[in-house]
């Protein structure tokens, strides 16, 4: 999540990024107040196989460990699959991103491995980076699992 600070560069760098086509970011807004909730996006986008990412995700403290980051992903996972036609769906994070991990494996996604030293993070430190995936085989019985999620949450 960027610094306060920072939210208009990064909102800027995503929509250069959407210009390119290169990023598609999706602002998470509250339908009955019309209130900012976090951003979400599709990237790392691959026509030839139908592979696409999901991430640049984050939401205001208050809305953390709701119902919001669920349906969000349902929304993008239905999206990406039925309408996309995509055959595998990435989603990663920070290998000391708990919360992340068990929000990601919640879904029903699959961890298929780690990716030492892949990138900086904002302090500067090395990240190593989890990989998991949901191939469009699974989505029928993720979307009835995510749906059964939602259900309790409502």
């Amino acid at each position: 999540m960027p610094h306060p600070s920072k939210v208009k560069n990064y909102i800027n760098e995503a929509l250069e990024a959407k210009e390119r086509q290169e990023r598609y970011p999706f602002a998470v807004i509250d339908e009955n107040t019309g209130k900012v909730l976090g951003t979400t996006s599709f990237f790392e986008i691959v026509p030839d196989v139908r592979r696409l990412e999901i991430g640049y995700t984050w939401y205001a403290k208050s809305f953390q460990r709701t119902h919001v980051n669920t349906n969000c992903k349902y929304l993008l996972l239905e999206y990406a699959f039925e309408k996309l036609q995509a055959n595998t769906v990435v989603l990663r994070t920070d290998i000391f991103n708990f919360k992340s991990q068990r929000a990601i494996e919640r879904l029903g996604a699959k961890k298929d491995g780690i990716l030492r030293g892949h990138i900086l993070r904002q302090d500067g430190t090395l990240r190593d980076t989890i990989i998991y995936t949901i191939i469009s085989s699974e989505w029928t019985n993720v979307k009835v699992h995510i749906s059964a999620l939602l259900n309790k949450l409502y």
